[in-house]
């Protein structure tokens, strides 16, 4: 009986090792990966390290994570362990408010807590970056820290102190020679928690930070959005960093009491002990000076060194080695900050945040320009770069002439679908409204964008996009209702791209750029527009009437629409390249044979979204009850 009872046990064990590191040994293996797809390994590869150490943001988040956490844990460390020693000797009614006090954070729900401290920010009128994000991460590790260090406290005799200045020790030394090192358990326990809650956190970062100052947590949520095995890299980093500690710690004991028994000379003995850390600080601040000596060296022969160009852009949107060539050719340093809408983009925008370049949709580039928010741009000083672009994409609707915009990619949205399930003839028939077929009922994605989604009922109902008529509108929304009510559909965003490369279901909506990866990684998946017509849409670089740094926004406009850099942008992401000759040879070569590549161009039912407050107002609201019907359906 107790056998088994062993063996069980052992059992129930392996399995809680294999759930937690499972996980952990994917990761690993899949930053290796020689593809995108982070599901389907197809090859040994360094390229993900290689384009990780390449980018300077995420090696720059990397760096701010550390420093805030080493930091924050410094400061919550001493506070915390002071504050705890300070309540232990208090009247009971102050342990008890400062005790209240101390939980309520932990008992808050993070949300609550993180949109707090944004407020108050706010109020005083602070500016977030590194130094709120600092003060937050110490505000919510203290009560961590104190939470350690409290047990400890309680298990000394209270005569601790004043036995030790009895003996003719001072208050201080009292403190800490024996207060101090009894409770030092519960101090290291309570920095520990404290590093680990800095490292790890996300959502108080992600609302008390701004100006592009990113921690590790927001820099992976910001890359996840998009298919890139670079947070595999990473994260692979990261796990090696904390098994060499974790290594270190347990084996250096053991090897130092192995030193003290040992006689025998070693250079320790030869060159006193004392000198070594003087001697590792003096080589590290050497090797800072020649590196930074050697940076502005080579930063300073750069037409834009030491300058810095802010950007505003939707998340992984750019190529590989983008931002980093951009950076080498000019000395300047880019901060990128990205954005899951354009109506998230326009909040910050007409809140006055500084920005250099914006990269919005056709819709919101007309907004702007309606709501005087843009500076119209120089033709003299991009005339060579609009005359490598498709004039297909040029002088639209949305910004006639382009007297405010110069294209960044543009594309179509579509049906993306498995060939294996869904016969051709089957969307030719149908269009639209296959996701109306009950023969596809719970296996079809419906995309998380009211636009996207009013649009698909709209054209599957025969009325343009761009109507204003409430009955139009309506009867679009009762066309979702249904879709979500009867066909149990699944509505997601960028989750679709890698679930409908493994062909997890048999059809959804999509932007031709990501149809246009997924084909490449499964023969069996195509790409169809209804004839019914479609959204052809363009996101468009821009630059805001309050850009603090021009000269540099426009290098930045014209670098992207040279050769290079618009074939390693559409290569890498996916979507279609204004640069015409990039456009052309990509569809001959690494799109080749995908009709999603290359939109569909001078058809009458296509149309570009127009902005309109009123409809855009009704529109949200009714998505809103379509999503909250999806939610009550399942």
């Amino acid at each position: 009986m107790q056998k088994d009872k062993r063996i069980f046990g052992k059992v129930i064990m392996t399995l809680a090792l294999i759930f937690f590191y499972l996980p952990i040994v994917f990761m690993i293996i899949f930053s290796f990966n020689d593809s995108k797809s982070l599901t389907a390994f197809t090859g040994f590869s360094l390229r993900w390290y290689e384009a990780m150490f390449k980018n300077h943001g995420m090696m720059e988040s990397l760096y701010v994570t550390i420093v805030i956490a080493l930091i924050a844990t410094a400061v919550s460390t001493i506070v915390g362990t002071i504050t705890a020693i300070g309540m232990a000797y208090s009247k009971k009614w102050v342990k008890r408010y400062i005790q209240q006090v101390n939980d309520l954070p932990m008992m808050n729900p993070e949300i609550v807590t993180a949109i707090g401290l944004m407020l108050l920010f706010i109020t005083f009128q602070i500016d977030r970056g590194f130094t709120t994000l600092l003060l937050a991460h110490i505000a919510f590790c203290i009560p961590y820290v104190m939470l350690s260090i409290m047990p400890k406290l309680r298990s000394l005799d209270p005569n601790l102190a004043d036995a030790a200045m009895d003996l003719g020790a001072s208050p201080w030394q009292a403190l800490t020679k024996v207060i101090v090192p009894q409770i030092m358990p519960g101090i290291v326990s309570g920095a520990l928690i404290a590093f680990t809650m800095s490292f790890d956190d996300f959502i108080i970062s992600y609302f008390s930070t701004g100006q592009g100052v990113k921690n590790l947590s927001i820099m992976v949520y910001t890359m996840s959005k998009r298919v890139n095995p670079s947070i595999n890299a990473i994260s692979t980093l990261v796990v090696l960093f904390i098994t060499i500690g974790l290594v270190l710690m347990n084996i250096l004991p053991f090897l130092r009491k192995k030193m003290v028994k040992k006689e025998e000379v070693n250079m320790g003995e030869l060159l006193p002990k004392k000198k070594w850390p003087k001697i590792v600080g003096a080589v590290a601040i050497v090797a800072l000076v020649i590196g930074l000596f050697g940076w502005g060296r080579q930063a300073g022969s750069k037409p834009y060194a030491g300058q810095t160009l802010h950007i505003y852009m939707p998340g992984e949107y750019v190529g590989e080695n983008f931002i980093s060539d951009f950076e080498e050719e000019t000395g300047a340093k880019v901060v990128m900050d990205t954005f899951d809408s354009n109506e998230q983009m326009y909040i910050k925008v007409a809140n006055k945040d500084r920005y250099d370049i914006l990269i919005p949709s056709d819709y919101m580039i007309q907004r702007l320009i309606q709501e005087d928010l843009l500076q119209p741009l120089d033709p003299s000083r991009i005339q060579d770069s609009m005359d490598l672009l498709d004039s297909s994409v040029l002088d639209l609707a949305y910004d006639p002439h382009n007297a405010y915009s110069v294209p960044y990619f543009w594309g179509s949205v579509g049906i993306v679908y498995d060939k294996n399930k869904v016969p051709l003839s089957d969307l030719e028939k149908e269009g639209f409204n296959i996701f109306l077929d009950p023969k596809y009922k719970g296996d079809l994605y419906l995309y998380d964008s009211e636009r996207d989604s009013f649009m698909m009922a709209l054209k599957a109902l025969n009325y343009s996009m761009n109507t204003s008529d409430p009955e139009e509108i309506n009867a679009a929304y009762n066309w979702l209702l249904r879709c979500v009510q009867e066909m149990d559909p699944e509505i997601v965003t960028d989750e679709i791209i890698d679930n409908m490369a493994q062909g997890r279901k048999a059809l959804g909506l999509i932007y031709s750029g990501d149809a246009a990866y997924v084909m490449s990684e499964n023969e069996n998946i195509g790409y169809y527009l209804p004839t019914s017509g479609t959204n052809l849409w363009t996101d468009a670089m821009v630059i805001p009437k309050n850009a603090e740094n021009v000269d540099l926004a426009y290098a930045f406009i014209n670098y992207t629409c040279q050769y290079e850099a618009a074939y390693d942008n559409s290569s890498y992401v996916g979507y279609t390249s204004p640069n015409k000759e990039v456009e052309d040879e990509l569809a001959e070569t690494d799109f080749e044979g995908i009709n999603a590549y290359v939109p569909r161009t001078g058809y009458k039912n296509d149309e570009v979204f127009e902005y309109n407050a009123d409809t855009r107002k009704m529109i949200a609201d009714m998505f809103a009850k379509v999503k909250i019907a999806a939610s009550n359906a399942n």
